[in-house]
């Protein structure tokens, strides 16, 4: 049995805020072609991430994970304020610190990101040219839309209201309110409405990320209702793209990732749908998850020419 890699914690600069990754390279000899990673809503390097990672070090690939600024090990001092298009500025910065490592390929990096970096790394791909493919599990597509079937329509009011209130509340007093990442109870205030994803995400933080903090700023849900992959997609063309979608996943939308995918012209896109699944079950069910992590190897590997 292949002994897991063992990651290295570093650091790189993103615009003045100071980035802690973990670095997890394979167990032979370099050049290696290396996978800038990071997660989603709220999450910090250590939840999920590193058991792709490890699948990836297996397959002879190197990857990055890092927290964003004002998460987890990073600096920022608002702390847990999300913004899509500095995390973006993050990931690029990223691939800038992996050009200039030792015993990596500068000419075959790719980007990988699940959940809310599902979306990012597609708009990545669309803008960084160093970037030579991606891969996209259970992607946000449009916050707006993704908001609106999430919470349904009187449960959209009620957030736009609550995030109105603290916008106000801001403006007199200089407080920085926040939200929670999912609710305790259905019909509570939260960005994802789903109680079941916060007992995940509990136990996610008692087994492998005790870094995670369930909430944001109120200013970084407004910031996800304004976010969308669409006006990117079609510079996508030509470039190697990986979708994995959950097929009952509720939480991000496979209809909403799928009707994204079908706008990604050309034809070097792979979509994976994990059957009888949900948003959760790459996170929770080993099996699926390493299932998807060496379907995704294999996508990289190929993509990005590693050699046999």
């Amino acid at each position: 049995m292949t002994e897991k890699a063992v990651p290295e914690t570093v650091t790189f600069d993103s615009d003045g805020y100071v980035l802690e990754a973990l670095l997890y390279r394979p167990g032979t000899p370099g050049p290696h072609p290396l996978v800038v990673m990071a997660g989603g809503w709220c999450y910090v390097k250590e939840l999920a991430q590193p058991r792709f990672a490890e699948r990836f070090a297996a397959a002879g690939l190197a990857s990055l994970i890092f927290d964003y600024r004002n998460c987890g090990g990073s600096s920022g001092e608002v702390r847990q304020h999300l913004d899509p298009w500095e995390q973006i500025r993050d990931y690029r910065n990223a691939v800038t610190f992996a050009e200039n490592l030792s015993g990596i390929n500068v000419d075959q990096i790719g980007a990988w990101g699940i959940s809310y970096s599902g979306g990012h790394v597609l708009i990545l791909g669309a803008i960084d040219s160093r970037v030579k493919a991606v891969c996209g599990v259970v992607p946000v597509v449009d916050g707006y839309e993704n908001m609106r079937l999430a919470h349904g329509t009187l449960g959209l009011r009620r957030l736009q209201e609550y995030l109105l209130d603290a916008r106000r509340r801001k403006a007199k007093t200089g407080e920085i309110t926040t939200i929670e990442h999912q609710p305790l109870n259905e019909g509570e205030i939260a960005t994802w409405p789903f109680p079941k994803s916060k007992q995940v995400f509990a136990k996610l933080k008692a087994d492998q990320a005790p870094a995670y903090v369930g909430h944001t700023t109120t200013e970084s849900t407004e910031l996800l209702l304004t976010y969308s992959v669409f006006p990117y997609l079609d510079r996508l063309l030509g470039l190697p793209m990986m979708m994995v979608m959950a097929e009952g996943d509720d939480h991000t939308h496979w209809d909403l990732a799928g009707r994204a995918f079908e706008s990604i012209p050309g034809q070097t896109k792979t979509l994976s749908i994990v059957p009888s699944s949900n948003h959760l079950t790459l996170y929770s069910d080993e099996q699926q998850q390493q299932r998807s992590a060496s379907e995704i190897a294999g996508f990289f590997v190929e993509s990005l020419a590693v050699e046999p």
